[in-house]
């Protein structure tokens, strides 16, 4: 049986890094962190931003598998979400699992300034978010224009360590 486990992304580095080491003492398989710009009662307290706390908790671990609990469309684009997750999945050595979702009404919905999307808007966005995605994580070049996001010739060379792509 693998165990996986949620650090929030509340702490200064100097306490996470001690949380991050901790868990994957436990024998952890996976260490997840929640991709929000804020979360429930946390939002008027320390939150920080899940890609840089997953990279340094990838240079502060060696095995434990490390991943995002979800990313979504709310307010990332596939093209610098996929450079984020390509240098991560480097730093890690190809220990990235990435949790993606279609986003909610939170505080993630409106802090970009817009309303909140309807569950037909997200799904739609969703729907093309997570196939271009997946091509910027799998192909060098991609040139892309939809309803939502677009790319033009966006390089992600040399690619994911974990073959096609992260999982």
């Amino acid at each position: 049986m693998r165990l996986s486990t949620v650090i929030l992304p509340i702490h200064r580095w100097g306490e996470g890094q001690k949380v991050w080491q901790h868990a994957e003492g436990l024998g952890f398989h996976t260490a997840y962190t929640y991709d929000h710009l804020s979360w429930r009662t946390f939002r008027d307290g320390p939150w920080f931003g899940a890609v840089p706390t997953l990279t340094a908790a990838a240079t502060a671990t060696q095995s434990m598998r490390l991943g995002t609990l979800v990313t979504s469309p709310n307010f990332r684009h596939p093209v610098t979400l996929a450079k984020e997750l390509i240098s991560l999945d480097d730093i890690s050595g190809g220990r990235v699992t990435l949790g993606i979702g279609a986003g909610g009404t939170g505080f993630d919905a409106t802090a970009l300034g817009q309303e909140p999307w309807t569950p037909r808007e997200r799904a739609d966005r969703f729907g093309e978010f997570v196939p271009l995605l997946d091509r910027l994580l799998t192909e060098d070049s991609v040139s892309y224009e939809g309803d939502f996001y677009s790319a033009h010739e966006a390089r992600n060379i040399p690619g994911c360590v974990q073959r096609p792509r992260l999982p």
